[in-house]
């Protein structure tokens, strides 16, 4: 029988399949009964699961990362739809299409890889250009560009995200660039290219989406400044001359800066109109995907307002009863 993605499923429906694990919590309820609170995904989404009265026998059984058999009852709680669950076993890897549970990008990934090359290998810096085609040389690193998530649940957290991201950024600051003279085209190019290349080595994206161990430790933003330093080594075996060192420490900004504040992560704050921009550009980016993405997996609620995203710190409005704010063509104010 064909598999159940999550997408698929509808307030009522009784559930039998194998989906990804990617949390898990034994909690207890107000009376201090114990459950089970469980995140499960496949390639279409997630639905949380719950088993009331499980017990550390159960949580012991599998981990996040494991692939699991899920029985229960779809419901509707507080305008999301979860799972309870009667009964959950562990399957094994070799079970199951590794192809049906990590989620991709929607969009073509060497089409994609097109138009980064496109925007790099156009740049006029000849050091700039020069360090963009070492990174675009080195396989390893481009293989996993290509493949990494922009992050595990955030935004763009699918295979192909971080390369989607960071096409979108680049399509966003071409639009932007003729509004702004002052801004130095291929230094914010370069930046929105090398700002989350850490993610390459922070994060893990072999069965589920998760954290390396030097990720944890150190983070993808001193990641990307080792990677940037690494790589410059190599640019003079292009060029004939050392990267300069003023460049080098614009880059390093941008890359250290692009969070925009320290409270949210970044060393520095924006400092020059390049790291400025790029960080304008990725909250943009970040923030509109999570949003669309809030209306999009909603779509099969009735309610016309999300559930309450705690990322977005709010709920998003679909619309009321009597359907598209700009009628049935979809048009503006006239």
């Amino acid at each position: 029988m064909a598999r159940r993605f999550v997408e698929q499923l509808r307030d009522g429906d009784t559930l039998d399949d194998v989906y990804l694990v990617t949390d898990k919590q034994l909690r207890a309820n107000r009376n201090g009964n114990p459950f089970l609170l469980v995140e499960l995904r496949d390639r279409t989404g997630g639905i949380q699961g719950r088993m009331w009265n499980a017990g550390d026998n159960i949580a012991r059984g599998f981990d996040p990362g494991d692939f699991l058999r899920a029985v229960g009852k779809v419901q509707l709680f507080q305008g999301a739809l979860q799972v309870i669950l009667t009964e959950v076993d562990r399957a094994e890897a070799k079970e199951v299409d590794y192809a049906d549970f990590l989620p991709q990008t929607e969009q073509s990934i060497p089409k994609l890889t097109d138009r980064l090359r496109g925007y790099l290998l156009k740049l006029g810096n000849p050091h700039l250009r020069a360090l963009a085609e070492c990174f675009l040389m080195d396989d390893a690193f481009l293989r996993a560009f290509t493949s990494c998530p922009a992050g595990v649940k955030m935004h763009h957290a699918y295979v192909g995200g971080l390369l989607e991201h960071t096409v979108s950024m680049m399509d966003a600051s071409d639009k932007l660039l003729p509004l702004y003279p002052g801004v130095d085209r291929d230094l914010l190019l370069m930046g929105v290219f090398l700002h989350d290349a850490g993610k390459t080595r922070e994060l893990t994206y072999g069965r589920a989406f998760g954290y390396s161990d030097e990720g944890q430790l150190i983070g993808h933003i001193p990641i990307a400044v080792a990677m940037l330093a690494e790589t410059a080594t190599k640019v003079p075996d292009l060029t004939g001359e050392p990267f300069p060192r003023e460049l080098m420490l614009r880059v390093q900004h941008m890359i250290l800066s692009h969070h925009g504040e320290l409270t949210y992560g970044s060393p520095k704050v924006p400092m020059t109109p390049e790291a400025m921009l790029l960080h304008l550009i990725d909250s943009l980016d970040t923030r509109m995907h999570m949003v669309l993405r809030e209306l999009k997996d909603d779509r099969n609620n009735p309610s016309a307002w999300t559930p309450y995203d705690r990322s977005l710190g709010r709920r998003i409005y679909k619309g009321g009863a009597q359907g598209d704010l700009y009628g049935e063509t979809g048009g503006g104010y006239d």
